[in-house]
């Protein structure tokens, strides 16, 4: 059944202060509509959960990539593509760029932005759990100023975030880091291309004379949100990888996730998936 146009308001502010003050002023009656890649899906099948929408598509001061010594700065409204085309980004943070070069087709990375992906907060988006491991801060952006929270914070449910109902996601942050970093992404799906991930595996690395100076491991689909896993990232930190840390950090993990039964997959798959693919990764540290 598709949704019946008329019950549905849009308005397009003029700029990204009257957006604010839209949202302070009926905080909760607005929901903020950018790419719309996700939510004209549900419009089509009749399940869009709002009445009234707020197009922040045009806001110009939410677009953009800016590079500084320490970070690298990302506007909440660049897409996907615009992600894979920056020469930073694909020489410093490769599994952000992979991540939005797996999410949908052409047509979705055109429109689809980084920010929504973050915004929608399904625990089986694409790009989270690079974000994860990558330490990414997001500034979150209400009329009473910014403030900026650790994005491993942001998620406390499922489909819920710390996000206020007047705040709008505006930048997100990330800490440029050494340049040689290990970099490990694997999403796991029905098929190979345009497909939402059974499985998404997101880790970073740095070894210190074959000992693990520096490790963050996230998974997207095992858990009601992306998940950082801090317990299994103890088992390995200051370890050299071996088949035995490598069994009991596959153990650890499977204790850390809490994947579910889906109409894409089953908990046993995934669970036995993780595993696996955690496995892969910490093979490449073994010192040759």
């Amino acid at each position: 059944m598709r949704a019946f146009i008329p019950n549905y308001q849009l308005v397009t502010p003029a700029g990204l202060s009257e957006a604010l003050a839209l949202l302070a002023r009926e905080p909760g009656v607005w929901q903020p509509f950018a790419g719309g890649t996700d939510l004209m899906v549900l419009l089509e099948a009749g399940k869009l959960p709002h009445q009234n929408y707020l197009n922040i598509w045009n806001l110009d001061a939410l677009r953009g990539i800016e590079v500084s010594t320490q970070h690298v700065t990302i506007g909440a409204l660049t897409t996907y593509t615009d992600v894979q085309a920056d020469a930073v980004l694909r020489e410093e943070f490769p599994m952000l760029c992979q991540a939005a070069s797996e999410t949908g087709g052409l047509a979705i990375q055109n429109r689809g932005t980084l920010g929504g992906n973050i915004a929608n907060a399904s625990p089986a988006a694409d790009s989270p759990p690079a974000l994860l491991a990558y330490n990414a801060e997001l500034e979150l952006l209400s009329v009473n100023g910014s403030r900026w929270v650790p994005y491993q914070n942001f998620h406390t449910g499922y489909k819920l975030t710390v996000m206020q109902p007047d705040e709008l996601l505006a930048r997100i942050r990330l800490p440029r880091l050494w340049p040689d970093l290990i970099h490990y992404y694997r999403k796991v799906g029905t098929r190979k291309a345009q497909a939402i991930s059974k499985v998404c595996v997101a880790a970073t690395a740095r070894m210190d004379n074959g000992a693990v100076e520096l490790i963050r491991i996230a998974l997207g689909s095992v858990a009601p949100v992306p998940l950082r896993c801090r317990a299994t990232e103890a088992v390995l930190q200051g370890k050299t990888i071996d088949e035995n840390v490598i069994q009991q950090a596959k153990a650890e993990l499977s204790r850390e996730i809490a994947p579910i039964d889906d109409i894409r997959s089953t908990k046993d798959y995934r669970l036995r998936v993780s595993v696996n693919v955690l496995e892969d990764f910490l093979r490449q540290l073994i010192p040759a």
